[in-house]
């Protein structure tokens, strides 16, 4: 299962708190369910910043990018095991994480955090780029039972920039990695012996240029006796609604300066900083069906966050919403054309072809692989194209999440063209090589001390067959009725969804609308439902798209899979589907509190 998270709209990733125990390129793939979906450009030929920052020995990050140099030219010259061979390749990888965290509910302040970590990472090749210790099946765990018992470095690092305290960490996790590494090599060599590998000859590792680059410092401020303020006040308005039982506004600033260093060269020092701030409400029908509902903004800096009249005004149409889901009618299950406005229509293609294009998947046998052996082929429309740019920060004013310089494995970030009128070109790519594509094309990422994987970062759908919103509900009505339907739908709104890419079940996605219009065939008249989640298979669904809308608009949130929630972003048109299958939600019917609040 590889959902989208967009906690983008669900809730805002602590990101230290919510890092995961490392898992090896070989664990078995989780699944997880998700709730939703910056800072230069960076051209896919250049090995660095076009303007790199200018630092001077007066800069800390300095001290910690040399520690982790000087450990990890000791480890190549001299980690070895006697009669074995020693690491042909390492990296090092520090996230220092600087977080604030404030919420609010019923007028009160209930949050008030402020947090600083460190975590280290260590990658420990050995073999050679042809052959290594990682798995033939990234599927496929290298361990037996002793792995329980055995003594597991600790993956925080100093927080003070001490060398010593920072190269022991590194130390130790070094020789704990090598020696793990050691033994899977042993391992795999030895299971060659009886087992057959498709792609046999494929190389284990890709090369790549080495890259040095130091982004300017950013030093997180916030004011937060302003925001605590402004968040009361906010959450106070929700209390004249007694339809809503439950409410809350968050604001989350999430700072991280990561460290990446290589035995092949590469040293970087990047920054990433993100503010997100969120308005949810509860409310339950009278049908007992609860209705959640919620607005998420995020930016590159807190200008871009809403200010506090637009938060009034947002409030109220948040409450409003809430009020007229609570009285919507139940959709019952439907088969038919629905248009999906770009939120949705970002989570449909992230969903549906996103997850299926990442590189490792098309590796591993134990996933459905749709789009394996596809490269040249036809899989979209041939007026749709996909691509998915990390060197993008901004679609006009708005901030984009996935955006960066370099992934977590020191690729220099690109452009790359997924799908080009309609025609399959390139999966997302991390260093892992893919049968017909050896080479990382910089969308290996990970968060914490998880291993990098090709994931998407900012995924964009084009369309050369576009229309006016207008034309394009007008497209809907001429569908219903040609299909002798009473309604259509329009999926406005949406939490997020999730997919399922391995063997073990269906190849199948969903999505969770939150807000959803019938469409009357006759009068186009326009009806609020809820109850509903779009279903769908893949490639059925994907090649269902008649038309598109000549505007688009951006879905920033976090996307969760193997390798941990990364920042995502989508920018897509509206798009007309002429078959989409919605089904029911799954229901908790239960009653709203007995009592009224105590303010009331």
């Amino acid at each position: 299962m590889a959902p989208i998270d967009m906690k983008t709209l669900g809730g805002f990733p602590n990101l230290p708190a919510k890092v995961r125990p490392r898992q090896s390129r070989g664990a078995p793939h989780a699944i997880k369910l998700l709730i939703a979906l910056l800072i230069f450009v960076q051209g896919a030929a250049t090995a660095a910043p076009a303007k790199p920052a200018v630092t001077t020995n007066k800069d800390p990050r300095l001290i910690v990018l040399g520690a982790l140099r000087d450990e990890m030219g000791r480890s190549m010259k001299r980690l070895r095991v006697p009669g074995e061979d020693g690491p042909y390749f390492i990296r090092y990888l520090v996230r220092d994480y600087d977080n604030y965290d404030l919420s609010a509910r019923f007028g009160a302040l209930f949050e008030d955090n402020y947090q600083r970590v460190r975590q280290g990472s260590v990658e420990v090749r050995v073999g050679s780029y042809q052959f290594d210790n990682t798995a033939d099946d990234s599927a496929e765990k290298l361990f037996d039972i002793d792995d329980f018992d055995r003594y597991e470095p600790p993956m925080f690092a100093p927080m003070d920039d001490d060398v010593d305290a920072m190269r022991a960490t590194m130390w130790l996790q070094t020789d704990a990695r090598y020696k793990q590494a050691l033994a899977a090599l042993h391992k795999k060599r030895g299971t060659r012996v009886t087992k057959m590998v498709e792609d046999e000859k494929m190389p284990s590792f890709s090369r790549e240029k080495t890259a040095r680059a130091v982004d300017p410092p950013i030093h997180l401020s916030l004011d937060r006796a302003v925001w605590s303020e402004r968040l009361r006040r906010i959450s106070a308005l929700f209390k004249a609604y007694p339809e809503i039982f439950d409410s809350q506004v968050k604001l989350s600033a999430d700072h991280q300066t990561r460290y990446l260093v290589t035995s092949e060269g590469t040293e970087l020092v990047n920054e990433r900083l993100i503010y997100s701030l969120q308005l949810l409400a509860t409310a339950r029908a009278a049908d007992g069906l609860l209705v959640n509902h919620f607005k998420s903004f995020y930016g590159g800096s807190e200008a871009e966050l809403p200010s506090e009249a637009e938060l009034v005004r947002l409030a109220g149409q948040l409450a409003s919403e809430v009020k007229r889901l609570r009285e919507a009618p139940m959709l019952d299950p439907y088969n038919g054309p629905a248009i999906l406005l770009p939120e949705a229509a970002g989570v449909f293609f992230h969903e549906a072809l996103g997850h299926r294009l990442e590189g490792e998947r098309q590796n591993d046998n134990k996933e459905g692989a749709t789009f394996k052996g596809q490269i040249g082929k036809p899989v979209l429309p041939a007026f749709v194209s996909v691509l998915d740019d990390p060197t993008l920060d901004k679609v006009g004013n708005v901030s984009l999440n996935g955006h960066y310089h370099f992934d977590d494995e020191g690729v220099a970030a690109r452009p790359v063209t997924l799908v080009d009128h309609g025609i399959l070109r390139n999966y997302l790519k991390s260093r892992t090589p893919v049968k017909g594509s050896l080479e990382s094309n910089g969308h290996g990422r990970a968060e914490g001390t998880l291993d990098p994987i090709g994931r998407m970062a900012s995924t964009i759908v084009r369309s050369d067959k576009v229309v006016s919103y207008v034309i394009l509900k007008e497209m809907l009505l001429e569908e219903i009725r040609r299909q002798k339907k009473a309604f259509g739908l329009i999926i406005a709104d949406i939490s997020g969804g999730q997919t399922n890419t391995t063997t073990y079940d269906f190849q199948a996605f969903k999505g969770m609308p939150r807000v959803v219009y019938r469409v009357d065939g006759k009068t186009g008249e326009e009806t609020l439902v809820r109850g509903v989640e779009f279903v769908g298979t893949p490639i059925g669904s994907l090649n269902r798209i008649v038309a598109a809308s000549d505007q688009t608009a951006v879905f920033n949130g976090f996307c969760g899979a193997e390798s941990g929630y990364v920042p995502v972003s989508t920018v897509a048109p509206a798009l007309l589907i002429s078959e989409i299958e919605l089904q029911r939600t799954r229901r908790a019917l239960e009653r709203p509190p007995l009592l009224p609040a105590p303010w009331r």
